[in-house]
């Protein structure tokens, strides 16, 4: 059996697929309904309406509604869209056991402890039936997949097939009596029934819990009390017990038909399910749980999947393994269907049966490695104890009839796995996990040492891939060593390039594509399980999920191509085409739009000419792919196929175009737009945009100084006239003060009251009269005439001699790539246009027809002929060669420093040192010195799990300080910035890697001061400065193995103290009243004395515990805390009193009270919840400080680090060169 899903919750007593979407209902014993999505194992929803237990459960075929019926006599209708009830069917007077719709009809059958069963219409929300005749609780009742039949199960210990035609036709029939007129009972006043008992059957001895129909054919199964699954034929007159499926040892609760296959499927309360035989009525596989009495079974109407209700939960399983067994060489496709070996040829599409199969084994084939040079295969077969799992080795036959292939005697043998690794030989991972070498003859040629191995995989001639737990090791069969070692979990698939310069290991939520070194080029992790995958031409890996198929790119890039109905295997990809397995074995070829791909691909290798072809001709768009254009830097590329005016908006600015940016936003409109384009049109000196620009926002004070900048003074007069009739005081003042105009300043003064001001103005500058008239105006009883300074001078703005009417001149630079080819691009297709009209009929002659060159012109000597080539000027020109030019205007040429045409054409950006430090280290540190904190941050959560950069933001900003320094170079210039490195001696400056400011000393002296800060119990600021410590170390460097030693040692001694320690605070801070609350104390006390401390703090430790357990007369426990401590050699007063607390445990060995703790049974602490994790129970762990968790705390902030996830799969701290080798 493999679980697809699992679930935890209460009895779960009612199960039923959604005939389409990944849904499955479970109902409740405590009267809660819950929607999951099996594929993605999430809830969807809740519906908790029923009072009690919900036994009955059905989604309908078509409409979005479910039915439920519970022990509170109701039966509920449910919209899931709605996500609300949408009525209630009230008329059972007892517990409702199963409800069902009709295939077609509107129609719920329901089943109750009344003794009767129930047919409602659900569209007229009444009762047209009811059915009565069993004389006990009717327990299940279901509608015949396709005739107008129901059955039903009673604990009167009979099975009963109604007819329900009558039913039919009255529904159908268009003058049929009212339901009114005939009365609920079904019975019309002529004595004719809408349905009546076909068969009883009588066989069960007990009282019978389940009964349904076969899907297609005339049987009938049935589970009971009496531990026994029966199967029933029927016929129109009567109905036999087939046959009695003995083997449960309680109460079988559910019994079904396989949909597909000829196989019954059965649960019982003896917490098993069990699988039979139709044919043989044997049991075929059991399968047990230890605690859980199941239920309820449910099998989904298309997909070879079933659900089964427990105590604790349910499960979404299926028998077997779907995935087919297929091997792909050049243009053949090799797979096994129904026990054959077929051919597909890609080309051709030519499908044939190659050759037959030896039967005998029940489990189906596992994998394929298909040898072309000797045209063998090697077929694996899986058993579920993997002890038993065979592989067989066939020769296929060079000629073969399709219709009646040849069955060739195969050679088996036992092993987990056989692949090929020569034209003669092939790998076999026996069944002790060592590797065999075998010839064509099935015989051991060599006998392999390997490191430990879960699962080998091909890998080309004369290597092998080996996974172990979490990594994939490329082994050279022939040296017989390892060659190189990628870390991913639990890989199970591999799959090659046709070149085999590049492998992609699929894991079941996780992708590693690395090169032919094992060297990781990306990692990808998907929510869903990756099934499949394959190469296209062009070296992007296509890959199916169990809902898309999806692209990687080797870069790193990925996404989504299509979706998917169904899981598909894919086998081949070539150009839009995906050829692919399904789950039935049947080859399909799937449509593909590569265009995301391949547009992406070609940005990431440069190919501008084929980025250029798809932005003419793809229809591309969303904001994903604008938004990888911005990221990867071409918003250029993305302006030419960008019709919303935002984002175009958005896109102009960032590549500096002013022009398009100005028409988007005309086009938008908006004070937001036209303040950004000012902003990004100042900066290029557009100060016409920028006038606008200000227009728009009426932001009339920077208009005012663009202006006096510009020199315009046209404008700046508008511009104080405007602020006159805005009654701007300040801003006409200001315009006055810019023009130098002192009687508009004064005029000003003196209107806004201030004749002091006004008087000083024109007093100083010289304005007499004006001056004369504002002293007059002074009272001399109340106000004193200011005194002119008599050294004041004129401050005068000064005139600007060459006013700016133009923008600021730019430097003519080439065109880029994509802004040249486009506007080729138009310019070429006018040209074609014009070329096509001007094409002539036949009337022209030949004449017409000028023979020209490449570039359109008409080659002189061939127009002329020999005789008429013209060499020279004529005489008709009056050119002087000769003039008498001045020396100092003999400029060699190309002296200007630019091209031909006079382009000035900048020199090529090289790549900056912090670009070559990120390339050239995968250590976070380096890429923080670099100032590239995205890269730092992805690799330490890639190697030490970090999900919380918050607590790294001030290490981050300190390192980055460390990387550079600043210099003075010349005085005009701004400071100069150096990038010191730490292997300048030995590398150039394409190697190197930045200075370190952090090193494993300084850790090691800080680790001193957090030892103080214990000893004089100052908790919490120890626990800080040690998590300051840990934080630190996965940004160390160090250059030997022993210093990688020490960093984990390091890590370990800062764990052990910030659980101990945090420990220690949380249990000074509970309460100590009750018994149980002072048992907690002792508790946390003694685990304390199993953290790895220094012995210094170990005797206070001991001390404590010792103390307590002595108080709550643990004497057993309390010794050997004090032999422990006499052992640490303390001080003498310390020995003296516990050797004392000793002599009196002694006198009576014994612990007054049961403890969670057993000194003598090794166990981590959880660093969350504080109690013992004993050897072999679940643990989850930190990835950076390795702090034990329970499973509930998997994927939580560890306590320890508070910046890691508890849980996750990843490489490993990562502080040496010496480890990526």
């Amino acid at each position: 059996m493999l679980t697809k899903f699992e679930t935890k919750s209460a009895r779960v007593k009612g199960l039923s697929f959604h005939p389409k979407r990944p849904w499955v209902l479970a109902s409740l014993h405590n009267g809660v309904i819950q929607l999951w999505d099996y594929r993605m194992c999430t809830l969807i929803d809740k519906f908790d309406e029923h009072d009690g237990p919900v036994r009955g459960i059905d989604f309908h075929k078509q409409q979005p509604l479910f039915v439920s019926g519970g022990d509170d006599y109701k039966i509920k209708v449910w919209n899931y869209k709605l996500r609300r009830c949408l009525f209630t069917l009230l008329g059972h007077l007892d517990y409702i056991r199963t409800t069902f719709f009709h295939h077609e009809y509107p129609w719920i059958l329901s089943a109750s402890d009344d003794q009767t069963i129930r047919i409602w219409n659900w569209q007229s929300r009444t009762c047209v039936c009811v059915l009565t005749g069993h004389n006990h609780y009717v327990m299940c009742a279901q509608f015949h997949p396709s005739e107008d039949l129901v059955v039903s199960g009673s604990l009167d210990q009979t099975v009963r097939v109604w007819d329900i035609s009558g039913l039919r036709k009255k529904n159908l029939s268009p003058g049929a009596v009212e339901t009114e007129v005939r009365g609920i009972s079904g019975v019309d006043l002529f004595g004719a029934s809408d349905a009546v008992v076909k068969h009883v059957l009588e066989g069960h001895d007990r009282g019978v819990n389940w009964a349904a129909f076969h899907p297609s054919m005339p049987l009938i199964v049935s589970g009971a009390d009496d531990r026994q699954v029966k199967i029933w034929r029927m016929n129109e007159s009567k109905a036999w017990e087939l046959d009695t499926c003995r083997g449960h040892y309680n109460n079988v609760s559910c019994a079904v038909f396989h949909p597909r296959q000829e196989l019954i499927l059965s649960n019982s309360e003896d917490k098993s399910i069990r699988v039979w035989d139709m044919s043989k009525r044997t049991g075929v596989q059991t399968f047990r749980r230890d605690h859980d009495r199941f239920w309820v079974l449910g099998a989904h109407p298309n997909l070879n999947l079933f659900a089964a209700g427990h105590d604790s939960g349910m499960i979404v399983f299926k028998l077997e393994r779907e995935r087919p067994a297929y091997a792909v060489h050049g243009n053949m496709l090799y797979y096994v269907k129904d026990r054959f070996l077929r051919q597909l040829d890609f080309n051709s599409s030519k499908d044939t049966a190659v050759m037959q199969l030896r039967s005998g084994s029940k489990f189906p084939v596992f994998s394929m490695s298909y040898n072309p040079a000797e045209n063998a295969v090697l077929l694996c077969t899986r058993a579920t104890n993997l002890e038993n799992s065979t592989y067989d080795l066939y020769s296929i036959p060079k000629e073969s009839d399709s219709q009646n292939p040849d069955a060739p005697e195969g050679k088996r043998s036992s092993g987990l796995t056989a692949v090929w690794v020569a034209r003669n030989r092939f790998a076999v991972l026996d069944r002790m996990h060592s590797l065999l070498i075998k010839n064509l003859k099935n015989e051991i040629v060599k006998k392999v040492q390997v490191p430990s191995c879960e699962e080998i995989f091909y890998a080309g001639t004369g290597s092998l891939l080996l996974r172990d737990a979490d990594s994939v090791t490329l082994f050279d069969v022939q040296q017989k060593r390892s060659l190189a070692t990628v870390k991913i979990a639990k890989v199970k698939y591999v799959v090659w390039s046709s070149d085999t310069s590049h492998v992609a290991l699929l894991a079941k939520h996780a992708i590693v594509i690395c090169n032919r070194k094992l060297e990781s080029l990306c990692n990808i992790h998907e929510n869903i399980r990756v099934k499949s995958g394959a190469w296209d031409e062009s070296g992007v890996f296509i890959y199916t999920t169990s809902n898309h198929i999806k692209y990687a790119l080797i870069s790193g890039d990925h996404g989504i191509i299509r979706t998917l109905d169904l899981p598909i295997y894919v086998t081949r990809v070539r150009g839009n085409s995906v050829y692919c397995l399904d789950r039935e074995c049947r080859p399909r070829v799937l449509t593909i739009d590569p265009t995301e791909y391949r547009f992406k691909l070609a940005l990431v290798n440069r190919k501008y000419d084929e980025v250029l072809h798809m932005v003419r001709n793809a229809k591309l768009v969303g904001q994903s792919i604008i938004a990888y254009l911005q990221k990867k830097g071409y918003p250029e590329v993305a302006l030419h196929f960008v019709k919303d005016e935002k984002t175009r908006f958005s896109l102009a600015l960032e590549c500096g175009n002013i022009e398009v940016a100005l028409e988007a936003a005309k086009a938008l409109d908006e004070r937001s737009c036209w303040e950004r384009l000012g902003e990004a049109a100042l900066l290029q000196g557009h100060h016409q945009v920028v006038e606008m620009c200000y227009q728009r926002t009426k932001n009339f004070d920077k208009l005012t100084f663009l202006y006096l900048i510009t020199g315009n003074l046209a404008k700046l007069r508008k511009m104080m006239k405007i602020a006159e009739i805005r009654k701007d005081m300040s801003g006409h003042y200001q315009a006055a003060l810019y023009l130098g105009d002192v009687s508009e300043r004064v005029r000003i003064l003196k209107n806004c009251g201030q004749k002091s001001l006004a008087y000083l103005t024109a007093a100083t500058h010289g304005l007499d009269e004006e001056a004369e008239a504002l002293k007059e105006t002074f009272d001399p009883e109340k106000e004193t005439v200011p005194e002119v300074d008599p050294n004041a001078q004129l401050l005068q703005p000064p005139p600007p001699i060459n006013p700016l009417d133009t923008n600021w001149p730019l430097l003519t630079v080439s065109k880029g790539f994509f802004e040249g080819a486009i506007s080729k691009g138009k310019t070429g297709q006018m040209a074609a246009e014009l070329d096509m009209e001007a094409t002539g009929g036949e009337g022209w002659g030949d004449d017409a027809e000028l023979q020209l060159d490449e570039d359109g012109f008409m080659d002189a000597q061939e127009g002329l002929g020999e005789e008429g080539v013209v060499k020279e000027e004529g005489g008709g020109w009056e050119v002087e060669e000769d003039l008498d030019l001045p020396p100092e205007l003999d400029v060699p040429v190309g002296a200007g420093g630019g091209t031909e045409d006079g382009f000035f054409v900048p020199p090529t950006k090289g790549m900056s040192p912090t670009q070559m430090w990120c390339n050239n280290s995968q250590l976070p540190v380096d890429h923080i010195l670099a100032g590239s904190f995205e890269t730092a941050m992805r690799l330490l959560h890639d190697q030490v799990g970090v999900v919380n950069f918050g607590p790294y933001k001030s290490l981050f900003m300190q390192t980055l300080s460390r990387g550079h320094t600043c210099y003075l170079g010349l005085p005009s210039l701004p400071c100069l910035r150096g990038h010191p490195q730490r292997n300048w001696k030995d590398c150039g400056a394409k190697q190197g890697l930045p200075a370190l400011g952090l090193r494993l000393s300084d850790l090691i002296t800080r680790l001193q001061q957090c030892y103080q800060l214990t000893t004089a119990g100052r908790f919490e600021e120890a626990v800080e400065r040690f998590r300051a410590i840990l934080l630190s170390i996965p940004l160390l460097v160090v250059d030997n193995k022993q210093e990688i030693a020490e960093a984990q040692q390091l890590i370990t001694i800062c764990r052990e103290y910030i659980v101990g320690l945090t420990m220690e605070t949380e249990r000074k801070k509970l309460p100590k009243d009750t018994l149980e609350q002072q048992k907690r104390l002792c508790e946390m006390a003694a685990y304390f004395t199993h953290c790895n401390l220094q012995p210094v703090h170990m005797v206070l430790v001991l001390r404590t515990a010792l103390n307590l357990f002595f108080k709550l007369r643990n004497f057993k426990t309390a010794a050997a805390f004090a032999r422990r401590l006499l052992e640490l050699g303390p001080k003498p007063e310390v020995a003296q009193q516990t050797r004392k607390i000793l002599a009196a445990c002694e006198k009576s060995l014994t612990d007054a009270h049961q403890l969670n703790y057993d000194p003598h049974n090794p166990f981590d602490l959880c660093a969350a919840s504080f109690v013992p994790l004993y050897r072999g129970r679940p643990v989850e762990k930190c990835p950076l400080s390795g702090a034990c968790y329970c499973p509930t705390y998997k994927g939580q902030i560890c306590r320890v680090t508070q910046v890691t996830e508890i849980g996750k799969d990843v490489i490993g701290l990562r502080v040496s060169a010496l480890q990526f080798r």
